[in-house]
């Protein structure tokens, strides 16, 4: 890899993980408390897992300049590893039989709020 394609690298993963941050921030001014951030698995990778009451709220964050693409950019494939890691996380739970769960997708546009798809997948 040449230097520019690791300085581009290094940026588009500083991005990410500042639009993990205001993602965070935002489910919180909404009234959700944020129970794990990057959730990793063998099986994949949840971004925010979230709770309000007994729901449990996986959360793909995706920063673009548009919503339509970041909803497009989470794939088939992207969906079926969040679900996976989800299920570790759920079933590690004490509490994970009354959890009902959801999937939603925070677009992080720039110079915007956030936008929330709740349900998304």
């Amino acid at each position: 890899m040449d230097d520019r394609a690791v300085r581009d690298r290094r940026r588009a993963l500083r991005r990410g993980h500042v639009s993990e941050y205001v993602a965070a921030l935002y489910l919180m001014l909404k009234g959700y408390r944020i129970v794990a951030f990057r959730y990793r698995t063998k099986l994949g990778e949840v971004d925010i897992i979230a709770r309000k009451r007994n729901l449990a709220v996986f959360v793909e964050v995706k920063a673009r300049s548009d919503e339509i693409s970041a909803v497009d950019a989470v794939s088939q494939t992207a969906q079926r590893r969040i679900k996976a890691a989800s299920d570790i996380w759920l079933s590690r739970q004490a509490d994970y039989a009354v959890l009902s769960q959801r999937y939603d997708i925070i677009a992080v546009l720039p110079g915007r709020l956030p936008r929330h798809f709740a349900d998304a997948f």
